[in-house]
């Protein structure tokens, strides 16, 4: 699935209210977000530029997987193979799909696969690297400049902490990006060889916490220890950012325990919840119901009560048919001091209204005609 919220924010918006003088980090420059809003819940020099390493990856891994497709079979070039650093060991000439590249990348960190990749989608390192710079832009993270798909170290390659928490949370709004970065291991086949590869995740908070959900290491002498991780719990979702880190394991394990300690995740709208309903013009159906698309969930303070109310607008007229599951529009819900806009479909079908001919020659007057006429036909005969 390729669906992207665009929602992101290119400014940091900070939650107020909780005590982050307790909260020290080994960092350099670190920063902890709220997935839901993109609200900042702590940060130590969050705009500061620096080189990140294999968290670049995190990057090439959205780029890969809305630009190419999945299945598609790359056959490695051989300016993927030997590259320095962390590796899957792609072979020269051998077959892989998309897919399991990206799980090289992720779960390995191989330089190789990155390379493999930029070169499959864009043709060079150098037209992917503009690819992952446009992607950027496009989600805002303007103190964010890639030189290549790895993250090995390069002049003019940098990001900031608060820009890599935003380019994450656009990454993980994509279920096969999470899907991947949540991984432990990944079995593949091995082109060549009798046995296959089996890939094991190199982020350890995956093993040392059972809500952290993805999601990259990185490491060279010039960036240090960088990593990015996100968790979930109780649908409290937070990303947390970490450059220049050389206790960065525990840095973020004391990041999500804050945030578990003094947030929690409120669902203003269920799935499926009762918006409003809509007239119909055109069907024998006079009223649709609207239901919400999606679950929203805001994250609070601990302590704060939150309070809801819907901004419906003008109201809706649809035309038939509408089927069920169909757009209907939006709806701006406030929750507190923020405001958020959600989704509505139709939560039941109106069909079009028959003129007399189609109902003559389709419905129930029809069928009883033909009987007439068969029994007529007897009788005559």
């Amino acid at each position: 699935m390729r669906k992207v919220l665009c929602l992101i924010l290119a400014s940091a918006v900070f939650l107020c209210g909780a005590d982050v003088s307790a909260l020290s980090v080994s960092a350099k420059s670190a920063v902890l977000i709220d997935f839901y809003s993109g609200d900042v819940l702590f940060e130590k020099n969050a705009s500061q530029r620096l080189s990140m390493a294999s968290t670049t990856k995190i990057m090439t891994a959205i780029c890969a997987i809305e630009n190419a497709d999945l299945s598609e079979v790359v056959t490695v070039d051989k300016r993927a193979v030997g590259v320095e650093g962390s590796s899957m060991y792609l072979g020269y000439g051998e077959k892989i799909t998309v897919e399991n590249l990206v799980y090289g990348l992720m779960l390995s960190s191989g330089n190789d696969a990155a390379v493999a990749l930029a070169l499959h989608v864009s043709g060079s390192v150098e037209n992917f690297a503009r690819l992952m710079n446009d992607t950027a832009e496009k989600i805002g993270a303007v103190n964010t400049s890639f030189k290549n798909p790895n993250g090995l170290d390069e002049e003019g390659h940098y990001t900031t902490a608060y820009d890599l928490a935003m380019i994450t949370r656009y990454a993980m709004h994509n279920e096969k990006f999470c899907e991947i970065v949540s991984s432990k291991q990944k079995k593949m086949p091995w082109e060549g060889r009798t046995y296959g590869r089996t890939l094991r995740n190199h982020n350890k908070l995956l093993f040392l916490l059972d809500y952290c959900d993805g999601v990259k290491t990185g490491f060279t002498k010039r960036s240090g220890r960088c990593l990015v991780s996100s968790a979930n719990k109780d649908n409290l979702r937070v990303i947390a950012v970490t450059l220049y880190a050389p206790d960065d394991w525990n840095d973020h394990k004391n990041m999500m325990s804050y945030a578990i300690d003094n947030y929690k995740a409120v669902n203003i709208v269920k799935k499926g919840d009762y918006a409003f309903t809509a007239p119909v013009s055109g069907s024998d159906k006079e009223y649709v119901k609207c239901v919400f698309a999606d679950d929203i969930f805001v994250t609070a303070k601990k302590d704060e009560n939150v309070e809801i109310s819907f901004d419906y607008g003008e109201k809706i007229h649809l035309d038939a048919p509408v089927k069920t599951g169909a757009d209907i529009g939006k709806i701006n819900i406030n929750a507190g001091n923020r405001r958020i806009s959600a989704r509505v479909v139709s939560g039941g079908n109106a069909d079009k209204k028959k003129n007399i001919k189609e109902k003559i020659s389709g419905g129930a007057f029809s069928e009883n005609a033909g009987r007439i006429f068969e029994i007529w036909l007897g009788r005559a005969f």
